[in-house]
């Protein structure tokens, strides 16, 4: 089987650092685990189709719509105190440091970005959060969309870039970002928040053996107390993972329908 942590490997330094904590589940697990490189712009649901995926990240929505479901292994929990120790995040609507704009209001009639459609934190949860704006404007917001932008780093150097003025961030990454890259980082500023919500958990494909899928789980859940994993938890900001069960991510089905239901089925 396979096992990658692309979605949040935002440089080579948190690439490595994945690398070392999954190399560390595999052999906690002793179950064959082979860490695979998948860089963008690779598309991740040919990644997530694979029938021996064995321990990768996946987004929460396309999670919750497959049929049948890949088999949920644990969430990460952040360490920022802003997370409450729980394996939740969010999206931060985010613009230049220089760009005159204080509040989505001010950002209407601008030009934003997003990731990819079957994101959670860069399309459903910032449509959400457009979507009574839109209602009550009885228009399109923003003068123009662009995307697929497919990472959160590539909104952020957007922005910084000025080919767009909004977009949205996955919380964690744009933590891990003001981490490691905190010259991009500090060119940005949060004007807007999303609700938390799951974050995107590890899963193995649909088919995976049960007992494999215990034994990495049961990695993954001792990952917080490894003493030799205590440099890579650093650099991924990274207090442990958690057990999350499936439901968790019904919501986020629920949230799309709602922002369809209030006619907001694209952002623009």
């Amino acid at each position: 089987m396979i096992a990658n942590a692309r979605m949040y490997a935002i440089d080579a330094t948190t690439a490595a650092a994945w690398r070392a904590l999954l190399e560390w589940v595999r052999k906690r697990a002793g179950v064959a685990l082979d860490v695979v490189d998948y860089p963008a712009p690779e598309p991740l649901p040919a990644l997530w189709d694979r029938p021996d995926l064995g321990c990768a990240f996946m987004c929460g929505y396309p999670y919750a719509t497959r049929s049948p479901r890949p088999t949920l292994l644990a969430a990460p929990v952040p360490s920022l105190a802003a997370y409450g120790g729980k394996a939740v995040y969010w999206t931060d609507m985010v613009v230049a440091t220089t760009a005159p704009i204080s509040n989505l209001h001010e950002a209407f009639g601008r030009r934003i970005a997003w990731t990819t459609e079957d994101s959670q934190s860069g399309w459903h949860a910032p449509r959400l959060l457009l979507a009574p704006h839109a209602k009550r404007q009885g228009a399109t917001l923003f003068a123009d969309s662009v995307g697929p932008l497919v990472t959160p780093r590539n909104v952020a150097l957007a922005i910084a870039e000025g080919r767009v003025d909004l977009g949205p961030l996955d919380s964690y990454a744009h933590d891990l970002l003001t981490l490691h890259e905190p010259a991009l980082a500090g060119r940005l500023r949060v004007i807007a928040r999303t609700p938390a919500t799951s974050i995107p958990p590890l899963v193995g494909a649909p088919g995976m053996n049960p007992l494999d899928a215990a034994r990495v789980r049961d990695a993954l859940l001792a990952v917080g107390d490894a003493e030799e994993l205590a440099a890579a938890r650093q650099s991924l900001l990274l207090a442990g993972f958690a057990a999350v069960a499936p439901s968790n991510y019904d919501k986020l089905v629920a949230d799309a329908r709602h922002a369809d239901a209030l006619g907001y089925p694209r952002i623009a």
